[in-house]
């Protein structure tokens, strides 16, 4: 009853507020962990923040990504929490680890998973692998090259650009020359090249690295169980990808490959890694690479459930059926595609990437009023282009989930209400 009054006096008098306020504060300073020497202040409750159960629309993430999770990921993320240094929680931290062994293809027992996005695995290998000083050649043939030469160059690196033309790859006798003229520490390419939609062969590269005594570093933010990779066999010396493709986990973990040479040389850096985040060194520590585990950070309980799930999709599907799954995909798409006359922005084929498609946006179309259309109606997300291909394409993902035949004739099906709308095909 006292309490019905009290709101009513509240709503009726509001003068009577200010002493609510003043009641308020001194029962609070009574009640928490006030020290005796700070004041208790009223609260401000005019900008409280969300309150009632989240709701959030339904959409087919048919761009770059973040693609659909899988059902079974996501329910992962719902199981209760465990303590960071749990043993249950470091089996599950064992079993990322082997599952990502099978992913990257690898013997190597330097395999985690970084707390944060692609980003996060980028920087962690350029933080670890580049001191100041060192050259690094970095390829750069769309915004990842980009990003990647703005990030060595942050940490003191002597940076090599080589640049491409958005949409082509580099052939081996580029790099060959390259490395040998100018004996970098690391060599990095994009195999997956998200923005232009180019998958760059890393065909002997890891043999003309060893002997010029540089490291290879390949993004596969976007590539990483949707196209062959083989780390040992193809002597690749470090790896970082994402998550959130084809992976058909959230966004918030960034795979990790290193191999002995890799780990060799942060092991006898001259200088401390100037990130403590991210230093591999302390990371790989809290993984168990070196015998024993100890506290680095609190580890992301929950998104480790979910990646602990992906890798075990993964597992069951197999590599194989899972690089042909989105091969036909992708084939599929380019053959609905073309019979609306629409192009492919890479000309070479064999330099098309199968998870991230670019289309070429014909003359007097409008491009960003087909990915509207497609939102609007379809609820699919149709992405316009980025960095050097922005304005010019189209981008398509095909990625783990969301690589399958029913999703793409949706996608099919939302770009030919869009050019008929617009007049490009007929009604």
């Amino acid at each position: 009853m006292l309490a019905s009054v009290s709101r009513a006096a509240r709503r009726a008098y509001p003068e009577a507020q200010a002493c609510f306020r003043t009641v308020s504060s001194t029962q609070a300073a009574m009640n928490t962990s006030l020290r005796p020497d700070e004041e208790m202040h009223a609260i401000d409750e005019s900008s409280k923040g969300p309150s009632g159960v989240l709701e959030v629309p339904r959409r087919f993430l048919m761009g770059p990504g973040p693609a659909n999770a899988d059902p079974r990921v996501l329910n992962a993320q719902a199981l209760p929490l465990l303590g960071h240094m749990h043993p249950p929680f470091l089996k599950i931290m064992d079993e990322i680890q082997e599952g990502l062994r099978y992913l990257f293809q690898t013997k190597s027992p330097y395999t985690l998973c970084v707390s944060g996005t692609g980003h996060a695995g980028m920087e962690a290998c350029i933080a670890n692998l580049v001191e100041p000083g060192e050259t690094v050649i970095v390829g750069n043939k769309g915004i990842w090259g980009e990003r990647v030469c703005d990030m060595a160059g942050r940490f003191g690196a002597n940076v090599v650009e080589l640049k491409k033309e958005a949409g082509k790859t580099f052939s081996f006798d580029e790099l060959k020359a390259a490395v040998e003229k100018e004996k970098p520490a690391v060599l990095f390419l994009c195999q997956g090249e998200s923005s232009t939609g180019v998958q760059q062969s890393l065909a002997g590269l890891g043999d003309l690295c060893e002997k010029n005594g540089t490291l290879l570093l390949v993004d596969t933010v976007c590539s990483l169980g949707g196209v062959p990779l083989f780390a040992d066999e193809w002597k690749v010396d470090a790896i970082y990808s994402g998550s959130q493709k084809c992976l058909s986990a959230p966004p918030g973990a960034a795979p990790l490959f290193l191999s002995q040479r890799a780990l060799d040389k942060i092991k006898s850096r001259k200088t401390k890694v100037r990130s403590y985040y991210l230093d591999m060194n302390l990371v790989g520590d809290y993984w168990g690479w070196y015998g024993s585990r100890s506290y680095h950070h609190t580890g992301m309980v929950s998104m480790w459930y979910s990646m602990r799930e992906a890798l075990a999709l993964v597992a069951e599907e197999g590599l194989d059926a899972m690089w042909k799954r989105h091969q036909s995909v992708h084939e599929q798409l380019w053959a609905g595609l073309s019979e609306m006359g629409l192009k492919p922005f890479v000309e070479d084929p064999k330099d098309r990437l199968c998870t991230v498609n670019t289309i070429k946006v014909p003359e007097g179309v409008d491009w960003a009023a087909v990915c509207k259309n497609a939102m609007d109606k379809y609820e699919v997300e149709i992405a316009g282009g980025l960095g050097p291909s922005a304005g010019k394409v189209w981008r398509i993902g095909l990625m783990g989930y969301n690589a399958t035949p029913a999703t793409v004739e949706l996608v099919l099906a939302a770009f030919k209400d869009g050019l008929t709308k617009q007049g490009y095909l007929p009604k």
